[in-house]
């Protein structure tokens, strides 16, 4: 990074910390510090939804996945528009109309004191685990990129979201949403602009195309019936669309967005706005990341994408076969774009792809040795990804001065965006699901308010614990990164017992959680079945054991 990029990174970071300070003065009592005095406009709040869902992970992790894998991941979000029109229908007037801070008061309301304590406490473990992941795996990445140690990059992401999270609440969340969506919308274009920009000459954007479609990158729609099958049309479908009327109208960092809305209408209008705009999104980020691929075919790509450990190989591994591995790769770089080129000039005239791609699996084979050599070097047995780093290696190595900086100031505020939310949240149903039921009811406005602030810290401090021990957990990364899903579909059909029967009973969505979340266990541990599916079984769980059990206590 040159000095002007890290001038724009510098600026960014004490900009918004600045700007969301500011934005968030006048709390008085914590209806203002948690739902922004239900004054918002829909789209603020439609921005702010977006920005919480989406965290750095997604715009690094997203564009690698597509490198590596193509467009197919973009199936998850085909739900998401009817899930949001399902919400503005069912979930949403209930919650506003019911005057609640958490999406758990209604559950009491409904149901049960013990229904309402029981699921807050899940959403606080499930997203409280997650956070500290949302919080490391950027920093993970930006470490290596910029230098810096994962603890110092822990700590000022951490450090920067809590500093104005703790003084403006869902204000400050809100309007720095704002903002920061606008710094990832022009972030997107900007890398979406100078991936076109930087093709060979000759090529074009539909000679790009033709290359990435030949290898399959281009592929979203793969109709499989099978359940284990990852990102089917159909898991996207159905899976997706439990998983989304999860997320959105069940987890409290969400329904926290728009119950700050100034009407019903506008909390609809949120919800609406994300419905229009989130596949389009998705599906620029993927495509940048298939426009990088086809970019490195005319670009030598590094053998690992992770500095730290193509360091590491060259400094431990045998001399005489670290140069057999790359200039096997080298020359298989070589093939590869020849054969390419031939490809891109000839398609138009019946060219066969087959060449291509065979050259395409030979230098996956000699990145494949490469990995064995390092692993080896390591000790390291296990399967070895480095997807995450393709995307900022490209952003650092080839985005003119300037460019650069921003790009990894989107990636902070990716981040920034997800971890402000999420804070927030985790002390909304702390102070209101535990801290004023079994603590202090009647505690006053400031009392409240400095608590809730101080809970504020708590849940951004226990995130940065989370984050500088997770590089010890080893494989537990990955349960955590799965951990909503385990969860989600439960959580989501004692909802749907809530609003959709009359006949439901609080015994039954009390124990119907129970038997969601077992259901789920055992089909993780019994069978193949990709984890989209876990929503919809602990979904359907919930809702058939809640009335079977309602009607049983009735008789």
């Amino acid at each position: 990074m040159t000095p002007l990029d890290w001038g724009v990174l510098v600026v960014y970071l004490v900009g918004i910390v600045a700007f969301g300070v500011w934005s968030g003065r006048g709390n008085t009592k914590i209806d203002d510090f948690f739902l922004a005095g239900r004054e918002m406009r829909w789209w603020a709040v439609g921005l702010s939804v977006m920005a919480t869902q989406i965290s750095a992970i997604t715009f690094v992790g997203t564009t690698g996945q597509a490198y590596t894998d193509g467009m197919r991941f973009l199936v998850v979000y085909f739900g998401l528009p009817v899930a949001m029109v399902i919400l503005c229908v069912t979930l949403v007037p209930f919650f506003y109309r019911a005057g609640v801070f958490t999406a758990y008061q209604y559950l009491e309301q409904r149901f049960d004191s013990r229904t309402r304590t029981l699921t807050s406490l899940l959403f606080q473990l499930s997203r409280g685990l997650a956070v500290g992941v949302t919080l490391y795996a950027p920093s993970l990445v930006l470490s290596v990129i910029l230098g810096w140690s994962e603890q110092a990059t822990i700590l000022l992401m951490g450090g920067s979201t809590i500093a104005y999270v703790m003084y403006g609440g869902n204000k400050s969340v809100i309007w720095t949403d704002v903002v920061q969506m606008a710094i990832i919308w022009f972030g997107i274009f900007l890398c979406f602009g100078v991936a076109i920009a930087q093709l060979p000459e000759g090529l074009g954007f539909d000679g790009a195309l033709a290359l990435a479609q030949a290898q399959g990158r281009l592929d979203t729609l793969d109709t499989s019936t099978s359940l284990s099958q990852p990102y089917t049309l159909w898991g996207g479908l159905i899976g997706g669309l439990f998983l989304m009327l999860s997320y959105f109208g069940c987890d409290q960092s969400q329904v926290q967005r728009y119950l700050a809305g100034a009407t019903l209408g506008q909390s609809r209008l949120s919800l609406l706005f994300n419905a229009f705009l989130k596949v389009p999104m998705q599906f620029l980020i993927l495509l940048t990341g298939v426009l990088v691929f086809v970019f490195y075919h005319f670009e030598r790509p590094p053998m690992i994408w992770n500095e730290v450990d193509q360091a590491r190989l060259e400094a431990q591994a045998p001399p005489d076969r670290l140069r057999a591995v790359q200039e096997r790769f080298d020359a298989a770089h070589a093939a590869r774009e020849a054969a390419a080129l031939e490809y891109a000039r000839g398609r138009e005239a019946g060219a066969s792809p087959e060449a291509y791609r065979a050259a395409e699996k030979d230098l996956l084979a000699a990145r494949g040795e490469a990995v064995a050599l390092l692993q080896e070097v390591k000790g390291d047995t296990g399967r070895y990804n480095d997807t995450n780093y393709i995307f900022p290696k490209y952003i650092v190595s080839q985005l003119p001065r300037g460019f650069a900086g921003l790009v990894i100031a989107v990636i902070f505020a990716a981040a920034m965006s997800t971890l402000a939310g999420e804070f927030n949240s985790l002390a909304t149903a702390t102070m209101v699901d535990f801290y004023k039921r079994f603590v202090r009811p009647d505690g006053g406005d400031r009392h409240e308010l400095l608590v809730s602030r101080l809970m504020t810290v708590g849940w951004g401090g226990f995130a940065c614990l989370i984050a500088l021990e997770a590089g010890r957990l080893g494989s537990a990364i990955e349960v955590v990164n799965k951990f909503g899903s385990y969860f989600y579909g439960s959580i989501l059909g004692v909802f749907a017992l809530a609003v959709l029967t009359k006949r439901a009973t609080a015994a039954g969505a009390f124990w119907g959680l129970f038997v969601g979340m077992a259901s789920v266990a055992l089909v993780s541990q019994l069978t193949t079945i990709h984890f989209l599916w876990y929503n919809v079984v602990g979904a359907v769980a919930v809702f058939v054991s809640g009335l079977l059990i309602s009607a049983l206590r009735r008789g």
